[in-house]
């Protein structure tokens, strides 16, 4: 039996002498122990999660400043002749004098408005939100006591993640906290030769050399270069263990190279967000790439990858808005509403959930490019939302011949170009309707036979068609059950340009 929080245990105790049955109640905390045997009990997605369909985060932080090649700016800055390399001592001067540290307080996010931010994301359509709590930078966006790089202190001198969440909660939208911090310990200093000055070994290059091999008391925590490597898993504890403890985020969502943090460690994290939300009486939820934490209790993530079939549990992908980059670059491009849109669609119909990045400016500023398109989303989750939210897989995800790629981490699943002439499907909860989409602008007055859920021995509804209406509109859609196939003929209507969305009416 799964048991996700507090549970009461009832006492029926009887008594012979007065022949009445007394029930006595207690509450009982159940404490989630760092194991795996403890840690399974816990269903990794509760219904909420398997609901929500939509997230939104944000790659932030002192990397924003330079706005140049990507948010692995402050690793390739010391990799010596490298394109960054080269902007960097261009534009700031040589590492060895302009250092990571120097970008931190020209991030300032002035113009940082929590509630204008929050509002973006639930017109977009989230149900959950929040930021990168920690890159691989080493500077966390909370007021931190464990991290002396923090934006409570420096930088925007403000707790980013404390506003954020504070404005998030007044929209009931739940809270994010995405870690990435796994990869800042450096863990060997043994440069192999073939790496030269250059050796990879976490975020930052490290060579004796290099002023990221410092031995500054603070400046080697914002470098990860820590004499014990034991010392710095200590360190990724504490900080995750503050986030929970000063925000108690609904979800915590964890980056690649977490398989580098002992697996004691990593159970330790667990129990302990498990338990805070015992404590404040919520689901809480805990998201990995790689399936560095067991599917039992943790939820699946790939980097803007995708699934050629329905996976039987609830899992996400992490998308970003931008064609290639997670933080702001000056001059980047970005996805269409409608690649965004049919992409996300896709997941959703085989049991995904997507979180979608956006990309400020390091002044606080989300630019009307983003804004665009956002709105264009939540329009189209505004009017079709009931196709989204709360729905399941159906038997099969649809049909189609867009090329998708398997379960990835190529980011191009989340670009797949889809047309009208691929269809996928959800079910509403309760049974009671099944949502059809075709990912494209279908032709009005075009009669299509659908197949794939049509006859008397296919991948039927769960219970007789009783009608069938095209949301967003009041076109009567003519259709008819045969024992071969579904036959519909669009109406001649104007089409939404992002997706088209057929609801069946069950009995």
């Amino acid at each position: 039996m799964k048991l996700t929080k507090l549970f009461m245990v009832v006492l029926l105790v009887s008594s012979a002498a007065c022949k009445q049955e007394v029930k006595k109640t207690e509450t009982v905390a159940f404490k989630y122990e760092p194991n795996f045997e403890s840690l399974s009990i816990k269903e990794a997605a509760p219904e909420w999660f398997a609901d929500a369909k939509l997230g939104m985060y944000f790659h932030w932080g002192p990397y924003s400043v330079p706005a140049y090649g990507s948010a692995w700016y402050p690793c390739n800055m010391y990799i010596k002749a490298s394109d960054v390399n080269k902007f960097h001592e261009k534009n700031y001067g040589p590492i060895e004098e302009f250092g990571y540290e120097d970008f931190i307080p020209m991030f300032t996010a002035e113009h940082f408005d929590a509630e204008d931010w929050a509002d973006l994301f639930e017109m977009t359509g989230a149900k959950f939100a929040g930021p990168v709590a920690q890159h691989h930078d080493g500077f966390a966006m909370w007021d931190s006591e464990i991290n002396p790089w923090n934006a409570g202190d420096m930088g925007p001198k403000r707790d980013i993640v404390g506003e954020l969440f504070e404005s998030l909660k007044k929209r009931n939208i739940k809270t994010l906290a995405t870690f990435h911090h796994a990869r800042n310990g450096q863990r060997n200093a043994k440069v192999p030769e073939r790496w030269g000055r250059n050796g990879f070994n976490s975020h930052y290059p490290y060579h004796p050399d290099l002023p990221t091999a410092t031995t500054d008391p603070k400046l080697r925590k914002l470098f990860g270069n820590w004499e014990k490597i034991e010392d710095f898993n200590q360190y990724w504890y504490d900080q995750a263990v503050e986030v929970v403890d000063k925000y108690n985020p609904d979800i915590l969502w964890y980056d690649s190279w977490l398989n580098m943090i002992p697996e004691q460690k990593i159970n330790e994290m667990v129990a302990y967000h498990f338990n805070s939300g015992l404590k404040h009486d919520k689901e809480v939820v805990v998201c990995s790439k790689h399936q560095d934490i067991p599917l039992e209790y943790g939820i699946d993530d790939l980097e803007q990858g995708g699934r050629r079939d329905i996976y039987p549990l609830p899992w996400m992908t992490d998308i970003t808005l931008s064609d290639k980059r997670w933080m702001y670059v000056e001059g980047e491009k970005y996805k269409d509403a409608a690649l965004v849109v049919r992409n996300m669609i896709d997941v959703w119909s085989k049991n995904g959930t997507v979180l979608l990045n956006i990309s400020p400016r390091a002044d606080g500023v989300i630019n009307q490019e983003q804004r665009d398109i956002l709105k264009e989303i939540g329009a189209w989750m505004k009017v079709h939302g009931e196709a989204v939210y709360g729905t399941r897989p159906f038997k099969i995800f649809g049909y189609g011949t867009a090329n998708a790629s398997d379960a990835s981490h190529d980011g191009q699943s989340a670009k797949v170009k889809y047309t009208a002439s691929d269809v996928r499907y959800t079910v509403a909860k309760d049974k009671k309707s099944m949502y059809v989409f075709f990912l494209g602008v279908p032709k009005g007055g075009k009669q299509i036979k659908m197949r794939a859920i049509g006859g008397l021995h296919r991948n039927l509804p769960p219970s007789p068609i009783k009608d069938i209406k095209l949301i967003g509109s009041d076109a009567k859609v003519a259709w008819e059950l045969t024992t071969q196939t579904l036959l519909i003929k669009f109406p001649e209507v104007e089409y939404n340009p992002i997706a088209t969305v057929l609801k069946l009416e069950l009995e």
